[in-house]
């Protein structure tokens, strides 16, 4: 069975970059949703791939059984892992729902990392941090944070019922977010 913490919070809250620093030095391995639908858009032959875009374009959600088999099968070509981060998953009640009936025996979720931050943060990060993503314009932004507010934080809430919520700060340097987080790992682990 895959350890699995599902890693939430705003648009720019620092969800790829915390990840990255947790996969360099605790060995999880990262897998952004948004990343593996963005793959499976631009693959040549995708079936899925007007499909994703036009969800993304939109800041709309993607159906669960797509994004569910993409982070499945992700997992399995990882082997043994000691685990796994899944950035910016589940979305809403539907991903949940989804998650639960498709990894069902399959992964462990052991915590939610929830990246706090600022709304005004977020937006300024994701227009200034020049991926050249399709969605980090102004008007994509304000879709996808009323999705956020509307459809993902009721899901933190959900964990948060079950205790499984682990919040951190994500408005400071980094490196100081880094050393929160890697605390929380550090007494994840000791359970």
């Amino acid at each position: 069975m895959h350890n699995v913490v599902f890693v939430l919070g705003p648009p720019g809250s620092g969800k790829g970059t915390i990840c990255a620093k947790i996969q360099e030095n605790l060995n999880y391995v990262h897998l952004s949703a948004g990343d593996l639908l963005r793959a499976e858009r631009q693959r040549e032959g995708s079936e899925f791939g007007a499909l994703i875009e036009s969800h993304i374009k939109n800041g709309s959600i993607v159906p669960v059984e797509i994004t569910c088999s993409l982070l499945e099968n992700a997992m399995k070509a990882c082997g043994d892992a000691k685990g796994f981060l899944v950035d910016g998953f589940p979305r809403n009640e539907d991903n949940l729902q989804g998650w639960n009936k498709q990894m069902d025996g399959k992964a462990l979720v052991q915590f939610v990392l929830f990246l706090s931050c600022p709304v005004s943060i977020c937006i300024e990060r994701c227009l200034n941090r020049g991926q050249g993503r399709t969605d980090d314009n102004e008007e994509s932004l304000k879709k996808r944070v009323e999705t956020y507010n509307q459809q993902t934080f009721p899901i933190i809430e959900h964990f948060e019922k079950s205790g499984l919520v682990r919040e951190v700060k994500s408005e400071r340097p980094v490196d100081v977010v880094y050393a929160d987080v890697e605390k929380v790992f550090d007494a994840a682990n000791k359970k």
